[in-house]
Protein backbone atom coordinates (compact mmCIF):
# COMPACT_ATOMS: atom_id res chain seq x y z
CA UNK A 1 0.00 0.00 0.00
CA UNK A 2 1.45 3.42 -0.96
CA UNK A 3 2.13 6.03 1.69
CA UNK A 4 -0.59 8.31 0.32
CA UNK A 5 -3.15 5.51 0.78
CA UNK A 6 -2.41 4.55 4.37
CA UNK A 7 -5.68 4.33 6.35
CA UNK A 8 -6.76 3.64 9.90
CA UNK A 9 -7.92 0.13 10.75
CA UNK A 10 -11.71 -0.14 10.83
CA UNK A 11 -13.08 -0.70 14.29
CA UNK A 12 -15.19 -3.86 14.63
CA UNK A 13 -18.93 -3.22 14.58
CA UNK A 14 -19.28 -5.15 17.84
CA UNK A 15 -16.87 -2.86 19.74
CA UNK A 16 -18.63 -1.67 22.93
CA UNK A 17 -19.11 2.08 23.45
CA UNK A 18 -16.04 3.79 24.95
CA UNK A 19 -16.58 5.30 28.43
CA UNK A 20 -14.61 8.39 27.42
CA UNK A 21 -14.00 10.41 24.22
CA UNK A 22 -12.22 8.67 21.35
CA UNK A 23 -9.97 11.21 19.62
CA UNK A 24 -7.84 10.63 16.55
CA UNK A 25 -4.75 12.80 16.03
CA UNK A 26 -3.62 13.17 12.41
CA UNK A 27 -0.33 15.02 12.96
CA UNK A 28 2.93 13.57 11.67
CA UNK A 29 5.53 12.53 14.24
CA UNK A 30 8.37 13.03 11.72
CA UNK A 31 9.20 16.55 12.93
CA UNK A 32 9.76 18.30 16.23
CA UNK A 33 6.79 20.52 15.34
CA UNK A 34 4.43 17.57 15.12
CA UNK A 35 5.80 15.79 18.18
CA UNK A 36 5.44 18.98 20.24
CA UNK A 37 1.79 19.38 19.21
CA UNK A 38 1.03 15.75 20.04
CA UNK A 39 2.73 16.16 23.42
CA UNK A 40 0.50 19.14 24.17
CA UNK A 41 -2.63 17.20 23.15
CA UNK A 42 -1.58 14.30 25.35
CA UNK A 43 -0.93 16.61 28.31
CA UNK A 44 -4.43 18.07 28.01
CA UNK A 45 -5.99 14.62 27.66
CA UNK A 46 -4.27 13.40 30.83
CA UNK A 47 -5.27 16.49 32.83
CA UNK A 48 -8.85 16.90 31.59
CA UNK A 49 -9.75 13.49 30.19
CA UNK A 50 -9.13 10.71 30.11
CA UNK A 51 -9.31 10.44 26.32
CA UNK A 52 -8.74 7.39 24.18
CA UNK A 53 -6.10 8.87 21.89
CA UNK A 54 -5.25 7.29 18.55
CA UNK A 55 -2.11 8.97 17.18
CA UNK A 56 -1.25 8.27 13.56
CA UNK A 57 2.51 8.75 12.93
CA UNK A 58 1.82 9.35 9.23
CA UNK A 59 -0.40 12.30 10.11
CA UNK A 60 -2.94 13.45 7.53
CA UNK A 61 -1.74 10.77 5.11
CA UNK A 62 -3.98 8.45 7.12
CA UNK A 63 -7.57 8.75 5.91
CA UNK A 64 -10.55 7.92 8.08
CA UNK A 65 -12.28 4.81 6.65
CA UNK A 66 -16.04 4.64 6.13
CA UNK A 67 -16.50 2.55 9.27
CA UNK A 68 -14.43 4.75 11.57
CA UNK A 69 -16.13 5.60 14.84
CA UNK A 70 -14.81 8.37 17.05
CA UNK A 71 -15.79 11.54 18.85
CA UNK A 72 -13.31 14.06 17.45
CA UNK A 73 -10.24 14.71 15.33
CA UNK A 74 -7.24 17.02 15.62
CA UNK A 75 -5.41 17.23 12.31
CA UNK A 76 -3.07 19.22 10.15
CA UNK A 77 -5.36 20.11 7.26
CA UNK A 78 -3.18 21.11 4.31
CA UNK A 79 -5.52 20.46 1.34
CA UNK A 80 -9.28 20.85 0.66
CA UNK A 81 -9.40 17.14 -0.25
CA UNK A 82 -8.12 16.09 3.17
CA UNK A 83 -10.49 18.50 4.89
CA UNK A 84 -13.50 17.19 2.96
CA UNK A 85 -12.58 13.60 3.79
CA UNK A 86 -12.58 14.39 7.52
CA UNK A 87 -15.68 16.58 7.41
CA UNK A 88 -17.66 13.67 6.01
CA UNK A 89 -17.10 11.85 9.31
CA UNK A 90 -19.51 14.33 10.92
CA UNK A 91 -17.49 14.80 14.13
CA UNK A 92 -15.84 17.90 15.63
CA UNK A 93 -12.48 18.75 14.03
CA UNK A 94 -9.72 21.17 15.03
CA UNK A 95 -7.06 22.16 12.52
CA UNK A 96 -3.46 22.87 13.65
CA UNK A 97 -2.10 23.99 10.26
CA UNK A 98 -1.02 27.52 9.35
CA UNK A 99 -2.60 26.97 5.92
CA UNK A 100 -5.83 28.95 5.47
CA UNK A 101 -8.19 26.76 3.41
CA UNK A 102 -11.30 27.98 1.58
CA UNK A 103 -14.78 26.50 1.35
CA UNK A 104 -16.20 24.33 4.13
CA UNK A 105 -12.71 23.83 5.54
CA UNK A 106 -12.51 27.55 6.40
CA UNK A 107 -15.16 27.00 9.08
CA UNK A 108 -13.05 24.37 10.89
CA UNK A 109 -11.60 25.89 14.11
CA UNK A 110 -7.88 26.46 13.71
CA UNK A 111 -5.00 26.84 16.17
CA UNK A 112 -1.57 27.66 14.76
CA UNK A 113 1.66 29.54 15.27
CA UNK A 114 1.68 33.31 14.81
CA UNK A 115 4.07 33.27 11.87
CA UNK A 116 4.07 37.07 11.52
CA UNK A 117 5.22 37.43 15.12
CA UNK A 118 7.99 34.94 14.34
CA UNK A 119 9.19 36.99 11.36
CA UNK A 120 9.26 40.16 13.45
CA UNK A 121 11.12 38.38 16.26
CA UNK A 122 13.75 37.16 13.77
CA UNK A 123 14.29 40.67 12.40
CA UNK A 124 14.88 42.02 15.89
CA UNK A 125 17.30 39.18 16.62
CA UNK A 126 19.50 40.15 13.67
CA UNK A 127 19.14 43.90 14.23
CA UNK A 128 20.19 43.46 17.86
CA UNK A 129 23.43 41.94 16.60
CA UNK A 130 24.17 44.87 14.34
CA UNK A 131 23.42 43.31 10.94
CA UNK A 132 22.72 45.68 8.04
CA UNK A 133 22.16 43.13 5.25
CA UNK A 134 19.48 40.45 5.24
CA UNK A 135 18.15 37.51 3.28
CA UNK A 136 15.16 35.17 3.39
CA UNK A 137 14.88 31.59 2.10
CA UNK A 138 11.51 29.90 1.74
CA UNK A 139 8.94 28.48 -0.64
CA UNK A 140 7.24 31.72 -1.70
CA UNK A 141 4.08 30.22 -3.22
CA UNK A 142 2.78 29.31 0.25
CA UNK A 143 0.71 32.09 1.83
CA UNK A 144 1.91 31.50 5.39
CA UNK A 145 5.56 31.53 4.26
CA UNK A 146 4.93 34.85 2.51
CA UNK A 147 3.36 36.19 5.71
CA UNK A 148 6.45 35.10 7.64
CA UNK A 149 8.81 36.72 5.14
CA UNK A 150 6.75 39.92 4.84
CA UNK A 151 6.74 40.45 8.61
CA UNK A 152 10.53 39.96 8.59
CA UNK A 153 11.13 42.36 5.70
CA UNK A 154 8.61 44.95 6.94
CA UNK A 155 10.44 45.58 10.19
CA UNK A 156 13.75 45.64 8.34
CA UNK A 157 12.30 48.15 5.89
CA UNK A 158 11.26 50.38 8.78
CA UNK A 159 14.94 50.42 9.77
CA UNK A 160 15.99 51.30 6.21
CA UNK A 161 17.23 47.81 5.33
CA UNK A 162 16.39 45.67 2.29
CA UNK A 163 15.76 41.92 2.30
CA UNK A 164 17.05 39.63 -0.49
CA UNK A 165 14.74 36.67 -1.15
CA UNK A 166 15.37 33.20 -2.57
CA UNK A 167 12.66 30.61 -3.23
CA UNK A 168 13.69 27.14 -2.05
CA UNK A 169 11.69 23.96 -1.38
CA UNK A 170 10.72 22.83 2.10
CA UNK A 171 13.13 19.87 2.19
CA UNK A 172 16.27 20.61 0.16
CA UNK A 173 18.72 17.75 -0.09
CA UNK A 174 21.96 18.53 1.73
CA UNK A 175 23.68 15.99 -0.51
CA UNK A 176 22.61 17.94 -3.60
CA UNK A 177 22.66 21.66 -2.81
CA UNK A 178 21.05 23.71 -5.63
CA UNK A 179 23.48 25.82 -7.62
CA UNK A 180 21.03 28.71 -7.28
CA UNK A 181 21.52 28.71 -3.50
CA UNK A 182 25.32 28.77 -3.81
CA UNK A 183 25.20 31.63 -6.32
CA UNK A 184 22.69 33.58 -4.23
CA UNK A 185 24.81 33.28 -1.08
CA UNK A 186 27.98 34.33 -2.87
CA UNK A 187 26.30 37.46 -4.27
CA UNK A 188 24.75 38.64 -0.99
CA UNK A 189 26.41 41.67 0.65
CA UNK A 190 28.37 40.54 3.70
CA UNK A 191 28.01 40.09 6.58
CA UNK A 192 24.38 39.06 6.18
CA UNK A 193 21.67 37.60 8.40
CA UNK A 194 19.54 34.95 6.67
CA UNK A 195 16.17 33.74 7.95
CA UNK A 196 14.77 30.47 6.59
CA UNK A 197 11.20 29.24 6.84
CA UNK A 198 12.18 25.91 8.41
CA UNK A 199 15.17 24.07 9.80
CA UNK A 200 15.61 21.89 6.69
CA UNK A 201 16.31 25.02 4.66
CA UNK A 202 18.47 26.39 7.48
CA UNK A 203 20.66 23.30 7.47
CA UNK A 204 20.92 23.51 3.68
CA UNK A 205 22.06 27.15 3.88
CA UNK A 206 24.75 26.26 6.42
CA UNK A 207 25.99 23.42 4.22
CA UNK A 208 25.92 25.65 1.14
CA UNK A 209 28.01 28.26 2.97
CA UNK A 210 30.64 25.62 3.63
CA UNK A 211 30.68 24.66 -0.05
CA UNK A 212 30.91 28.32 -1.05
CA UNK A 213 33.79 29.02 1.33
CA UNK A 214 31.68 31.32 3.52
CA UNK A 215 31.96 31.40 7.31
CA UNK A 216 28.93 30.94 9.57
CA UNK A 217 28.14 33.20 11.39
CA UNK A 218 30.94 35.63 10.46
CA UNK A 219 29.91 35.99 6.78
CA UNK A 220 26.41 34.51 6.91
CA UNK A 221 24.40 34.17 10.12
CA UNK A 222 21.54 31.66 9.77
CA UNK A 223 18.28 31.50 11.73
CA UNK A 224 15.58 28.87 11.22
CA UNK A 225 11.90 29.78 11.45
CA UNK A 226 11.20 26.72 13.61
CA UNK A 227 13.17 24.70 16.10
CA UNK A 228 13.82 20.98 16.17
CA UNK A 229 16.53 20.49 18.83
CA UNK A 230 17.70 17.15 17.43
CA UNK A 231 18.14 18.42 13.87
CA UNK A 232 19.28 21.95 14.70
CA UNK A 233 22.01 20.68 17.00
CA UNK A 234 23.24 18.22 14.36
CA UNK A 235 24.49 21.15 12.27
CA UNK A 236 28.04 22.46 12.29
CA UNK A 237 27.72 25.12 13.58
CA UNK A 238 24.53 24.45 15.48
CA UNK A 239 21.48 26.17 14.00
CA UNK A 240 19.69 28.97 15.86
CA UNK A 241 15.90 28.86 15.60
CA UNK A 242 12.64 30.47 16.58
CA UNK A 243 11.03 28.53 19.39
CA UNK A 244 7.49 27.76 18.22
CA UNK A 245 5.11 27.04 21.11
CA UNK A 246 4.04 23.69 19.69
CA UNK A 247 2.95 22.17 22.99
CA UNK A 248 0.73 25.18 23.66
CA UNK A 249 -0.76 24.80 20.16
CA UNK A 250 -1.54 21.17 20.96
CA UNK A 251 -3.09 21.94 24.36
CA UNK A 252 -5.17 24.80 22.94
CA UNK A 253 -6.38 22.62 20.06
CA UNK A 254 -7.35 19.91 22.53
CA UNK A 255 -9.22 22.44 24.66
CA UNK A 256 -11.19 23.64 21.62
CA UNK A 257 -11.99 20.08 20.63
CA UNK A 258 -13.28 19.29 24.09
CA UNK A 259 -15.57 22.32 23.92
CA UNK A 260 -16.86 21.21 20.54
CA UNK A 261 -17.48 17.66 21.76
CA UNK A 262 -19.47 19.15 24.66
CA UNK A 263 -21.59 21.19 22.25
CA UNK A 264 -20.07 24.51 23.27
CA UNK A 265 -18.96 27.36 21.01
CA UNK A 266 -15.36 28.13 20.05
CA UNK A 267 -13.70 31.14 18.36
CA UNK A 268 -14.36 31.41 14.63
CA UNK A 269 -11.13 33.28 13.95
CA UNK A 270 -7.85 31.32 14.01
CA UNK A 271 -6.21 31.18 17.43
CA UNK A 272 -2.66 32.44 16.89
CA UNK A 273 -0.05 31.26 19.39
CA UNK A 274 3.02 33.54 19.62
CA UNK A 275 6.56 32.10 19.53
CA UNK A 276 8.30 31.62 22.85
CA UNK A 277 11.53 33.33 21.72
CA UNK A 278 14.82 32.74 19.94
CA UNK A 279 16.77 29.55 20.67
CA UNK A 280 20.19 31.09 20.11
CA UNK A 281 22.96 28.74 19.00
CA UNK A 282 26.26 29.17 17.16
CA UNK A 283 24.85 30.03 13.72
CA UNK A 284 23.86 33.54 14.87
CA UNK A 285 26.52 34.04 17.53
CA UNK A 286 27.88 37.24 16.03
CA UNK A 287 27.90 40.85 17.15
CA UNK A 288 28.66 43.11 14.21
CA UNK A 289 29.50 46.38 15.89
CA UNK A 290 32.41 48.34 14.46
CA UNK A 291 32.71 51.01 17.16
CA UNK A 292 35.17 49.79 19.84
CA UNK A 293 33.60 51.91 22.59
CA UNK A 294 30.13 50.61 21.77
CA UNK A 295 31.39 47.02 21.75
CA UNK A 296 32.96 47.58 25.16
CA UNK A 297 29.74 49.11 26.48
CA UNK A 298 27.66 46.19 25.21
CA UNK A 299 30.07 43.72 26.75
CA UNK A 300 29.83 45.53 30.08
CA UNK A 301 26.03 45.41 29.96
CA UNK A 302 25.95 41.68 29.18
CA UNK A 303 28.40 40.94 31.98
CA UNK A 304 26.77 43.10 34.63
CA UNK A 305 23.09 43.38 33.62
CA UNK A 306 21.98 41.21 36.54
CA UNK A 307 23.55 43.76 38.90
CA UNK A 308 21.85 47.08 39.77
CA UNK A 309 23.78 48.99 37.10
CA UNK A 310 22.74 52.24 35.43
CA UNK A 311 24.07 54.24 32.49
CA UNK A 312 26.50 56.01 34.83
CA UNK A 313 28.18 52.67 35.56
CA UNK A 314 28.75 52.13 31.83
CA UNK A 315 30.36 55.55 31.56
CA UNK A 316 32.73 54.70 34.42
CA UNK A 317 33.78 51.47 32.70
CA UNK A 318 34.02 52.81 29.14
CA UNK A 319 36.18 55.84 28.25
CA UNK A 320 33.48 57.80 26.43
CA UNK A 321 31.33 60.84 27.09
CA UNK A 322 27.60 60.37 27.60
CA UNK A 323 26.81 62.73 24.74
CA UNK A 324 28.69 60.32 22.44
CA UNK A 325 27.47 57.06 23.95
CA UNK A 326 23.77 57.77 23.46
CA UNK A 327 24.07 58.50 19.69
CA UNK A 328 26.26 55.40 19.19
CA UNK A 329 23.52 53.21 20.69
CA UNK A 330 20.74 54.88 18.73
CA UNK A 331 22.57 54.73 15.39
CA UNK A 332 23.71 51.11 15.73
CA UNK A 333 20.88 49.49 17.71
CA UNK A 334 17.97 51.91 17.55
CA UNK A 335 17.67 52.16 21.34
CA UNK A 336 19.29 53.86 24.32
CA UNK A 337 21.80 52.32 26.76
CA UNK A 338 19.04 52.13 29.39
CA UNK A 339 16.79 50.30 26.90
CA UNK A 340 19.59 47.82 26.22
CA UNK A 341 20.04 47.12 29.94
CA UNK A 342 16.31 46.40 30.25
CA UNK A 343 16.34 44.24 27.11
CA UNK A 344 19.22 42.04 28.32
CA UNK A 345 17.59 41.66 31.73
CA UNK A 346 14.28 40.75 30.14
CA UNK A 347 15.89 38.09 27.94
CA UNK A 348 17.55 36.65 31.04
CA UNK A 349 14.19 36.59 32.83
CA UNK A 350 12.50 34.86 29.89
CA UNK A 351 15.21 32.20 29.86
CA UNK A 352 14.79 31.54 33.59
CA UNK A 353 11.00 31.43 33.28
CA UNK A 354 11.21 28.91 30.45
CA UNK A 355 13.88 26.65 31.93
CA UNK A 356 13.50 26.78 35.74
CA UNK A 357 10.83 26.63 38.46
CA UNK A 358 12.22 29.65 40.30
CA UNK A 359 9.51 31.79 41.94
CA UNK A 360 8.82 35.05 40.12
CA UNK A 361 10.48 37.29 42.76
CA UNK A 362 13.67 35.20 42.52
CA UNK A 363 13.55 35.33 38.70
CA UNK A 364 13.27 39.12 38.94
CA UNK A 365 16.21 39.35 41.33
CA UNK A 366 18.38 36.97 39.28
CA UNK A 367 17.65 39.00 36.14
CA UNK A 368 18.59 42.34 37.64
CA UNK A 369 15.05 43.64 38.22
CA UNK A 370 14.30 45.09 41.60
CA UNK A 371 10.90 43.50 42.11
CA UNK A 372 8.61 40.90 40.65
CA UNK A 373 6.04 43.64 40.06
CA UNK A 374 8.44 45.58 37.83
CA UNK A 375 9.28 42.41 35.89
CA UNK A 376 5.57 41.68 35.46
CA UNK A 377 4.95 45.20 34.14
CA UNK A 378 7.69 44.86 31.51
CA UNK A 379 6.56 41.35 30.56
CA UNK A 380 3.00 42.53 29.96
CA UNK A 381 4.24 45.53 27.99
CA UNK A 382 6.58 43.55 25.71
CA UNK A 383 4.89 40.13 25.43
CA UNK A 384 1.29 40.75 26.45
CA UNK A 385 1.67 38.04 29.12
CA UNK A 386 2.38 37.91 32.82
CA UNK A 387 5.53 36.01 33.89
CA UNK A 388 3.40 33.00 34.92
CA UNK A 389 1.54 32.96 31.60
CA UNK A 390 4.84 33.27 29.73
CA UNK A 391 6.25 30.31 31.67
CA UNK A 392 3.16 28.26 30.87
CA UNK A 393 3.36 29.19 27.18
CA UNK A 394 7.06 28.37 26.99
CA UNK A 395 6.40 24.93 28.46
CA UNK A 396 3.17 24.25 26.61
CA UNK A 397 0.96 24.29 29.71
Amino acid sequence: MGRSQVSLERQPATHPPAPFPRVTVLVSTASGWGRGIIKGISAFAHKHGPWLLQVEPEGERCLLPAGWRGDGVIARLSTPKTAESLLRAGVPIVNVSSIALAGRAAAVPRVCSDVAAGGTLAARHFLDRGFKHFGYVGLQKLSYVREHREAFSTLLGEKGCACHVLALGDRPEVADIPASLLEWLRKLPKPVGVLTWNNSQGRAVIHACRLAGLLVPEDVAVLSGNDDPLLCECCLPQLSAIGVATEQIGETAAELLQRLMQGKSVPQAPVLVPPIGIIARQSTDALLIQNPALLQALGFIREHATEPIQVEDILQAVPIARRSLEPFFQESLGRSPADEIRRVRLERAKHLLATTDMPIPKVAHASGFGTGEYLATLMRRTTGMTPLKYRAAARGH
